[in-house]
């Protein structure tokens, strides 16, 4: 077990595998890779508009945490109104497979998952 738990970067100090699930584990930040990785270089009310049921507080929160991690980029014009773009990094398009293939395991697992929580709660 504690091999296992090296592999993915346990130390003293904390695990890697626990960090990245922390940052991305909210409810906005994977929608947000999701997006970007599908329709590319997006504005921030284009971004907004897309989700939909996301306060702008909260998007812009998500997207700063998103940069902060190196996941994408803020490039601002010198224009009147301002136009800011996002952009996924290299290191945020490598994150889409797997983003992808954890969609593809909860679509198929879904009604199982939905099942069980109706006989715990029950008490089957």
């Amino acid at each position: 077990m504690r091999k296992n738990l090296k592999k993915y970067g346990a130390t003293p100090g904390g695990c890697a595998v626990r960090n990245v699930l922390d940052r991305l584990g909210d409810k906005w930040s994977m929608l947000v890779i999701i997006i970007l990785g599908e329709q590319g270089t997006m504005r921030f009310n284009q971004l907004h508009h897309e989700i939909g049921d996301i306060s702008q507080k909260m998007l812009t929160v998500t997207l700063k945490t998103l940069e902060a991690d190196g996941l994408l980029t803020r490039k601002v014009y010198a224009e009147i109104p301002p136009k800011v773009e996002y952009t996924l990094t290299e290191r945020g398009t490598t994150l889409l497979p797997h983003l992808e293939g954890l969609g593809e395991w909860a679509t198929t697992h879904m009604q199982g998952i939905y099942a069980s929580r109706e006989q715990y709660a029950t008490g089957a």
